[in-house]
């Protein structure tokens, strides 16, 4: 069943004191590429660094006094285990946390400072739901789902009325789908507050297209497993959607989109520069179909930046992978006659293009030279993709064989 109005407004009110009333900023840069009004609800600034924390808590609030001696157990990567252990800690319950090996270490610091038992174990998320489920099964924990219970929708969709209160003539909100859990909760708090006003609003979900289970789901009518790869967006790498907010979101989205990793690391390189704010790839999506004209709109719409958990070692690669994919950074290899003045000759072009080198490698040692070759790697930077392509032109006016590598 769909959660109405009053519930989620109830649950807004329970939360009160817990959760921040994130800030919400217009984007100028986003509104000119749209045509028209874009603005940035900030949930990356929520406690915990995500909207995890909503469901998480208001999910735990209404366990009976019994449930809540037996502690609760869940299983993530780092947004909703922080929620969790937060909501855990704030009500006095105890809380035992399912991590994956490989999870960052200021997520996994984060969820122990509170004071949560994490167990590591697993590759993936997927065994540590299976951890967790057995652990709920052998101590009688409460198994905390991420996404795939009402409560949590709920609770989810407090977003969704904030949303409403900031911008009144909204018209379409966009964010991202991993499980569905925020999106079925802000579909269904949006369209009901809008409705109640007589007048309508869409909903557009976003999801990676290395994991977009969604698309096929709403075609065949039902949950779909589907197979997935990784993405950066790993935030909201799900293979199939929860049965809970299935239901909701095929009665309530408008439309889902998908964008490639190379589209949401530009988002999150514009994010830092236009906006300043930092965004993880997952709560990024968003903007990353607005630049990737994915989205059409006429009216004020809002963008959802739905977490900021990024693992600074991550930032750095994905800025340097956005800077790429805008054509403002690029690595290339040039085989180069072994004689005297070749590295001189490719400096001298290189700044006649106005490419600025930040770093040259020089050797005799590479796959495919010839005994009279040497090999030149250098990476520069661009000023977009046309100054790319001038700067390659160049070279090879010269007689050079540029070839770019991947970054």
């Amino acid at each position: 069943m769909i959660p109405t109005l009053s519930e989620i407004e109830a649950a807004a009110r329970s939360l009160e004191g817990v959760i921040n009333h994130t800030p919400m900023e217009y984007s100028l840069h986003l509104s000119e590429v749209l045509g028209a009004p874009v603005s940035l609800k900030l949930e990356n600034l929520q406690r915990t660094g995500s909207f995890k924390v909503r469901g998480a808590t208001y999910r735990l609030s209404r366990l009976t006094a019994e449930e809540r001696a037996r502690g609760v157990v869940a299983a993530s990567a780092g947004n909703h285990a922080q929620g969790v252990a937060l909501a855990a800690q704030q009500l006095g319950i105890p809380a035992t946390i399912y991590m994956p090996l490989g999870v960052p270490v200021p997520k996994l610091l984060a969820t122990r400072g509170y004071g949560a038992e994490v167990v590591l174990d697993g590759a993936t998320v997927a065994v540590g739901l299976e951890r967790a489920l057995e652990h709920s099964q052998r101590t009688g924990a409460v198994m905390i789902h991420p996404y795939d219970h009402r409560d949590v929708v709920i609770g989810q969709g407090t977003l969704g009325l904030e949303i409403m209160d900031d911008a009144p003539d909204v018209e379409t909100i966009v964010l991202g789908i991993g499980g569905g859990g925020l999106i079925a909760g802000v579909a269904a708090a949006a369209k009901a507050k809008a409705a109640a006003e007589g007048r309508t609003i869409r909903v557009i979900g976003v999801q990676a297209e290395n994991a977009a289970p969604y698309p096929l789901s709403l075609e065949a009518g039902e949950p779909v497993q589907v197979e997935t790869t990784p993405t950066i967006a790993d935030g909201i790498l799900v293979g199939r959607p929860g049965d809970v907010p299935f239901a909701i979101i095929k009665e309530l989205v408008d439309e889902v989109v998908t964008v490639s990793d190379d589209d949401i690391a530009r988002a999150l390189l514009v994010l830092l520069e236009r906006a300043k704010v930092v965004v993880e790839p997952a709560g990024a999506v968003g903007v990353a179909a607005i630049l990737a004209g994915k989205v059409h709109s006429t009216g004020r719409t809002v963008a959802i930046l739905s977490g900021g958990n990024i693992d600074p070692l991550l930032l750095q690669r994905v800025v340097a992978h956005g800077l790429a994919a805008s054509g403002r950074y690029m690595s290339i290899r040039v085989p180069l006659p072994d004689r005297p003045g070749q590295l001189a000759r490719v400096s001298e072009l290189l700044a006649e293009a106005g490419a600025n080198v930040i770093e040259v490698l020089h050797t005799r040692h590479g796959q495919g030279l010839q005994i009279s070759e040497v090999v030149l790697q250098i990476s520069v930077e661009t000023r977009g993709k046309e100054h790319r392509e001038l700067t390659l032109q160049l070279l090879r006016d010269a007689g050079f064989r540029p070839e770019v590598l991947p970054d």
